[in-house]
């Protein structure tokens, strides 16, 4: 019988994030559950979103990331499930070098319904990421490739279904 290894436990992938809070309310970014990837972000103010009408919430946070990270802001799953809740630029990009408020600009995509949230509400996940610089070099042509220049619906779904 072969034995199978002991899997190794993950190296400590933690970053320090300097954070201020900037609303008394605010609380600091926390994971739901070990393992998940996102920290909630919370709005401080109430607000009404009327169908297929966007606002931009404050969060009551600004942070400090080091150089080579940046923050992602994603949508809450359940709140898009649910309510078809969403952001507008998603995901939204925190560079290393800004420290204003986080702000979130939020979607309603119901064409019927409006969504009310409130002051302290779940509405966003921040998800921090090592970020590599790019050296963009200019070329009179690019190296082949098997996708070559085929962009949307190239890969054989709805658009090349249709034609």
């Amino acid at each position: 019988m072969t034995e199978h290894p002991h899997p190794q436990p993950p190296t400590d992938t933690t970053v320090d994030v300097l954070i201020r809070i900037l609303d008394d309310a605010a609380p600091v970014p926390a994971y739901a559950h070990p393992g998940d990837a996102g920290a909630d972000l919370v709005t401080t103010v109430d607000v009404e979103i009327p169908p297929q009408g966007r606002v931009t919430v404050p969060t009551g946070v600004a942070i400090a990331l080091p150089d080579g990270y940046a923050a992602f802001v994603h949508p809450r799953s359940g709140l898009a499930a649910k309510h078809g809740l969403t952001i507008v630029n998603a995901p939204g990009t925190v560079d290393a070098g800004y420290r204003g408020e986080l702000k979130v600009t939020l979607l309603n995509t119901d064409v019927a319904e409006p969504i009310r949230l409130q002051r302290g509400d779940r509405v966003a996940q921040l998800i921090i990421q090592k970020v590599e610089k790019a050296r963009f070099l200019c070329a009179e042509t690019l190296p082949g490739s098997h996708r070559g220049e085929g962009g949307f619906g190239s890969s054989g779904g709805w658009a090349a279904a249709k034609a």
